[in-house]
């Protein structure tokens, strides 16, 4: 296969180094979005900034440059994969007019609200519905550190579209011998789960900072979970979708893996930090800090409960401290445990 991985930060270079060491040879270019750093990656024969432990497969291109450019490698391809944050997807998706090839984006997230969206703000699929109706495009999601795949350790992903061709091509391209690719006609599902779980990662984080125990651990996943299933229950998702990979799989891993920015953030808004130097202090996106008012406001216009989000939400923006979200959450009448 010729594959075109578009973005070359963590996520998006763990993810061409899979492709381009796949047993079937496939002929991968990873596109960065500068020659400059298209140069460094090339002397280097590695991502130094993201992935400085991960050394490029000899097989592995480089490219880059202007939107005609791309247009045309991403024409010439079987797939392209969009490894950007969501607020850059629309764009991508609007200069990918005429592409034939499938599409598949990695970002997890729900589009920050604004006018040019005409609602609440997106998921990924409703994006593509909008601005590019006519791609065949899918999201590749589930639980996965980049370090780890461009590694090489085992993972198991989830490939999502309402299209074959794009949930065939998926597998085709990174099945192998250390990535499972499972495939899930649920793109609604495996979205929601991509995104939530990244707003209730800051909570796990700021329960582990503020040392309240793996009794308190396990009750804001098991009661995130609820708040997740009922969202994309909403949104039209199937129910078993969040048991899988997309769902359960990836809360736990972005809620307790040290590994995890969203996670990171908790913690350091736990030990007093302010929200701003949290995230600059990653030296990634977070996308639970950019998409959880996105997640709270779909919610409220469906009429869904989402207590663990709102108080996420809350501390983001400085109207609780840590102390009072959690207060708050505790402080809840009593219910009956049904999602």
């Amino acid at each position: 296969m010729k594959i075109v991985v578009v973005g070359a930060g963590a996520w998006g270079t763990a993810v061409a180094i899979s492709a381009a060491a796949h047993p079937l040879g496939h002929a991968t270019t990873l596109w960065a979005r500068s020659q400059a750093q298209q140069r460094a990656m090339q002397a280097a024969r590695s991502n130094a900034r993201y992935l400085p432990d991960a050394p490029f497969p000899d097989s592995l291109l480089l490219a880059s440059g202007d939107a005609a450019e791309l247009r045309n490698r991403t024409q010439a391809s079987d797939l392209v994969v969009l490894a950007a944050p969501m607020a850059a997807l629309r764009g991508l998706l609007q200069g990918l007019h005429g592409c034939r090839a499938p599409v598949a984006w990695l970002c997890k997230g729900f589009e920050a609200s604004g006018p040019e969206a005409g609602s609440f703000g997106l998921l990924g699929h409703e994006i593509r519905a909008q601005v590019a109706p006519q791609l065949l495009a899918g999201a590749l999601s589930g639980p996965s550190f980049a370090q780890e795949v461009a590694a090489g350790r085992p993972t198991a992903l989830v490939a999502a579209s309402e299209y074959a061709e794009v949930r065939e091509a998926l597998v085709h391209a990174f099945h192998g011998p250390s990535l499972r690719v499972y495939a899930n006609d649920d793109i609604v599902g495996v979205e929601v789960g991509g995104a939530v779980k990244n707003v209730l990662a800051i909570a796990t984080g700021l329960c582990d900072g503020l040392a309240l125990g793996l009794n308190a651990r396990a009750a804001l996943i098991t009661r995130g979970l609820a708040e997740m299933t009922r969202l994309g229950l909403a949104l039209g998702a199937r129910a078993e979708t969040f048991m899988g990979l997309s769902g359960l799989g990836d809360l736990v891993l972005t809620s307790t893996g040290d590994l995890s920015r969203n996670r990171r953030v908790g913690l350091l808004l736990a030990q007093g930090k302010t929200l701003e130097e949290a995230v600059n202090s990653l030296g990634h996106v977070a996308e639970g800090v950019y998409c959880a008012r996105t997640v709270v406001q779909r919610a409220r216009q469906l009429g869904v409960e989402m207590p663990i989000s709102e108080g996420v939400v809350a501390l983001l923006d400085g109207s609780q401290t840590p102390a009072q979200v959690v207060a708050a959450l505790m402080e809840r009448d009593p219910a009956p445990e049904v999602v």
